[in-house]
């Protein structure tokens, strides 16, 4: 089954046919995800009907939900097409959020949030980063879960177009796991100072719920990404660092300190994501961005002619002694990687050709300012 396209939740569709919302609601439950409505143009469930706002009492106690009523948010949510039917002709500006537990789904929250860098303990919680990956460009969750992946030695989930990824109005990334082996993850917030998985990632899991892809708030669109339309089984080095970190629902544990790998992969990871903003980072920075931004689409950005421009610039700074060419290398390859993962040897080809033609023209950064 196709994924729904974006969906105006705060636009009426023509009269004697069905809200697009509601389409959206009803792909989503026929993957198996409880539906639940979310506030005409909002990112939050709607209010509870009159007599649960003026009795306070738990959701599992409330008698509207047998009654097929939408109280109490996440915990009404259903699979049953009639009753979706029934709530979006009451009211057909509703959004879809989907009850994350129920479905087994684990989403990875990415932000971009203008907060200050915390310490480097807590960055990565129960994770010490070696002093010599730098931190100065760090600044969202982009750049903290490409540093976690790099220290395990794995693939960034944000470029992991295997699984659906859902872009946010703000410019943040929704990831989309599956927890095949059933485990029973909970919720956490990336600034938590009890549980967190990395800063800036929040978790969506047990007790929570995440927006539809293709929903439309005030703010803008859900969108989803090129690639897979469906969640992928929830990758083993992800899962253990969820369980080291106190994801289990039912069996918290203590934060184990972890020992990273080497240093300098993890620097090329930020380096990428745009940390380290050295004068020549700052220069070859929005190069890497533009090879980056070629996975939005598999073919037609001329990813070549992007790549080979920032592999001669890293060249002629190599040249001149702002960087190593082994540095410049990786992190070309890094960003190469991001963006055509199936073409490593094409990749590697234009690389050190790039490389080899900036090396013979240093780029002395003095001269230049």
């Amino acid at each position: 089954m196709t994924a729904p396209k974006a969906v105006g939740s705060d636009r009426s569709d023509r009269p004697g046919r069905k809200p697009r919302s509601l389409a959206v609601a009803q792909w989503c439950a026929a993957q198996g995800w409880p539906v639940h409505p979310l506030a005409p143009g909002r990112k939050t469930p709607p209010a509870n009907c009159p007599a649960c706002q003026a009795n306070a009492h738990a959701a599992d106690a409330c008698q509207c939900h047998a009654a097929g009523r939408w109280c109490h948010g996440f915990h009404a949510a259903t699979l049953d097409p009639g009753l979706l039917d029934a709530w979006w002709k009451t009211n057909p500006g509703f959004g879809a959020g989907v009850a994350c537990g129920p479905a087994r789904l684990v989403v990875l929250d990415v932000d971009t949030h203008t907060d200050a860098v915390p310490a480097r303990d807590r960055i990565l919680p129960g994770i010490p980063i070696h002093q010599d990956v730098p931190l100065e460009g760090l600044a969202s969750g982009y750049h903290s879960l490409a540093l976690l992946a790099a220290l395990h030695q794995a693939d960034d989930p944000t470029t992991d177009t295997g699984t659906l990824r859902v872009r946010t109005p703000s410019g943040g990334l929704h990831i989309w796991y599956l927890d095949h082996a059933g485990l029973g993850f909970t919720c956490s917030t990336g600034s938590s100072s009890t549980r967190a998985l990395a800063w800036q990632v929040d978790v969506r899991a047990h007790g929570g719920f995440i927006v539809a892809p293709g929903t439309t708030t005030h703010t803008g669109t859900y969108d989803p990404l090129p690639g897979a339309k469906t969640p992928a089984p929830l990758p083993q080095w992800l899962s253990d660092n969820l369980v080291r970190t106190g994801h289990l629902k039912d069996k918290p544990v203590p934060l184990p300190t972890v020992q990273p790998a080497a240093p300098p992969r993890a620097r090329q990871a930020v380096l990428a994501a745009g940390g380290g903003r050295t004068g020549a980072n700052r220069l070859l920075e929005p190069l890497l961005q533009d090879v980056a931004n070629c996975a939005a689409a598999p073919e037609g950005t001329g990813f070549t002619g992007k790549l080979n421009r920032a592999a001669f610039t890293a060249g002629g700074l190599a040249a001149a002694g702002h960087l190593t060419h082994t540095e410049a290398e990786q992190t070309l390859l890094a960003a190469a990687l991001a963006a055509r993962p199936a073409r490593d040897r094409h990749n590697r080809t234009v690389i050190r050709a790039g490389l080899a033609a900036g090396a013979r023209r240093p780029l002395h950064l003095e001269a230049r300012g």
